[in-house]
C-alpha cells in the first residue's frame, strides 16, 4: 500500500507504463495524422488496447489506495488543484482510448490487438463502411480534442512535479521515482 511519504513498487511501475504508453501513443496519433501514415493505424490501436489494460488496472488500483496524499504541508488551493488534476487524468486517460475504440468501431474499421479482432471491421468490396456516420464523426473529434487536452495536463503535471523538486525542495518528484527517504 501507498504512505504519505512512499508510494508501492505496484504504483509506480502502473504510473510510468501508463504515462510512456500514452505520451507514445499521442506522439503516434500526432504523427499519423500530420503524416497521414494509414500503415500505422493498426499498431496504434493495438498498443492503445493494451494499454487500456494497463490504465484499468491503474484506476482500479488508485481507486483502492486513493489519491496521493501530499508530501508536505501544502496551501487548500494547492491541495484542490492536486486533487482536481489527478482526478482529471485519471478520467482522460480511461476516456481517451474509449473515444478511439468507438471511433473506429463506428467508422466500419474496428479495432483489436495486432491479429486478435475483438471489434471487427465492417467492410464491403475491401473498403471499410461506417455503421454510424455520426458516432464516427463523435468519436474522431473527441478523441483528437482529448489528446491534446490530456497532452497539455501531462505538461502541466511534469512542470508540477519539477516544481516540486526544483523550488519547493520536496519529495514528491522522488517518491515516484522509488527513491524517497523511508518513513520514520
Amino acid at each position: 500500500m501507498d504512505t504519505k511519504t512512499n508510494f508501492s513498487r505496484t504504483t509506480i511501475v502502473l504510473h510510468w507504463l501508463v504515462a510512456t504508453s500514452i505520451i507514445g501513443l499521442i506522439a503516434l496519433g500526432i504523427y499519423m495524422v500530420e503524416t497521414e501514415s494509414w500503415h500505422l493505424y493498426d499498431i496504434h490501436k493495438s498498443i492503445g488496447l493494451l494499454a487500456f489494460a494497463a490504465i484499468l488496472a491503474r484506476l482500479a488500483w488508485r481507486w483502492r489506495n486513493g489519491l496521493p496524499q501530499p508530501v508536505r504541508p501544502v496551501s487548500r488551493l494547492e491541495h484542490v488543484t492536486a486533487v482536481a488534476a489527478h482526478v482529471v487524468l485519471l478520467v482522460l486517460t480511461v476516456v481517451l482510448p474509449l473515444t478511439g475504440m468507438l471511433y473506429s468501431g463506428a467508422s466500419g474499421h474496428g479495432f483489436g490487438i495486432f491479429d486478435w479482432q475483438i471489434f471487427p471491421s465492417h467492410e464491403v468490396a475491401g473498403q471499410a463502411v461506417p455503421l454510424s456516420a455520426r458516432w464516427s464523426d463523435f468519436g474522431q473529434t473527441m478523441h483528437g480534442f482529448l489528446g491534446y487536452l490530456l497532452l497539455a495536463l501531462i505538461v502541466l503535471h511534469v512542470v508540477a512535479a519539477l516544481k516540486h523538486h526544483l523550488f519547493d525542495k520536496d519529495a514528491t518528484l522522488k517518491r515516484m521515482l522509488g527513491r524517497a527517504p523511508e518513513s520514520t
